[in-house]
């Protein structure tokens, strides 16, 4: 990929620009995301901030609105965005995503295969950690979800990047088709019955690879855990969650935040072994490792109650993701059309 890739197009520092993303911050903490265009206008009711006004303006800078308040400008974190773009379905939030980076160990180069794809919040840590050399294949069941994290995407990178493709339909029908037999290095399940596709990730894994899978109940991560036990070929699933609690820190006046993002989600991960390999048994304490049909059928994806957005409304968010999309793509090309003098001028 070229020094001009999209992900070389997003600017991390530097003075605003037209197309940034603007993270602003008023009196009462309350925060506002906004993209930078010629002649627009961010309205609240303590007043108006001309984008005209912004751009030029170092990161960090303080505005003043035209009632008199200050706001803070800065670029928003990939955290920021995640948690203010669209949804057309719930996200992996940033605490999980960064879990799943980091402890499934996706390295700049790699393979990676995402289903499904949701909002794009979790395509756009692995588009990150995976750089310019590597590939993300992203599957969806749905064209509008697709089309959410296609908008949101290109509206965080200013360009969708061309090391990733997002495929509608079935992961174990599509996967095949998009990636070879052993050339995933790791495979990222965001769905509600995982356990339906190990066949499909044991192809497509690479010996060694790994894959962790992203439920939200216990019920989905026991049925998922035994799956991969059963199929063999994989490492002792090891399962996790992850909570976070902030802290109040002014003074003396030091104690844990009334609030507290605690489960969202729990992650599995396992590895793929090598052809023909058997895991060793390992030495376990006696538990309720047997299950019966009626047990299975609590688990089907029926009984789990699957929440859905109406189609209304997933048309309503690919509408608002697509038009943020735009916006930051026609903020770029106004910069680099601009004269030499006048970009000067500005900055």
């Amino acid at each position: 990929m070229s020094a001009e890739s999209p992900q070389a197009q997003r600017r991390q520092s530097g003075p605003f620009l037209w197309g940034d993303k603007v993270q602003l911050t008023g009196p009462k903490a309350r925060m506002h995301t906004i993209a930078l265009t010629p002649g627009g206008e961010f309205h609240t009711h303590r007043g108006i901030i001309r984008h005209d006004d912004v751009v030029g303006k170092p990161d960090g800078s303080v505005l003043i609105a035209s009632t008199g308040d200050e706001y803070l400008a800065l670029r928003p974190l990939l955290a920021d965005f995640v948690m203010s773009m669209p949804r057309g379905a719930a996200i992996v939030y940033p605490k999980d995503a960064a879990m799943i980076v980091t402890f499934s160990d996706i390295f700049p180069g790699a393979t990676v295969v995402e289903a499904g794809v949701g909002s794009g919040a979790l395509s756009l840590s692995l588009l990150r950690a995976i750089g310019p050399t590597g590939r993300l294949a992203s599957f969806e069941r749905r064209d509008e979800f697709a089309d959410v994290a296609r908008g949101n995407v290109t509206s965080f990178l200013g360009a969708e990047p061309d090391n990733w493709t997002v495929t509608v339909g079935d992961l174990a029908d599509e996967l095949p088709g998009v990636v070879g037999e052993g050339e995933a290095d790791r495979v990222v399940l965001d769905m509600l019955a995982p356990w339906e596709n190990v066949d499909a990730v044991a192809t497509a894994l690479k010996p060694g690879g790994l894959v962790v899978c992203y439920v939200a109940t216990v019920t989905q991560l026991s049925r998922t855990a035994e799956a991969f036990r059963h199929y063999g070929g994989f490492t002792e699933p090891d399962s996790s969650e992850t909570l976070v609690r902030g802290w109040h820190v002014e003074g003396l006046a030091v104690r844990p935040d009334h609030r507290m993002i605690a489960h969202t989600g729990f992650l599995m991960t396992a590895r793929r072994l090598a052809p023909g390999a058997v895991l060793p048994q390992l030495k376990r304490r006696a538990s309720k490792s047997d299950f019966s049909e009626e047990d299975v059928e609590l688990w089907t994806p029926g009984a789990l109650g699957e929440r859905s957005a109406t189609s209304k409304k997933l048309r309503k968010t690919a509408r608002q993701a697509q038009s943020d999309a735009a916006k930051a793509i026609a903020g770029a090309d106004i910069t680099t059309t601009l004269p030499q003098d006048q970009t000067e001028e500005t900055l």
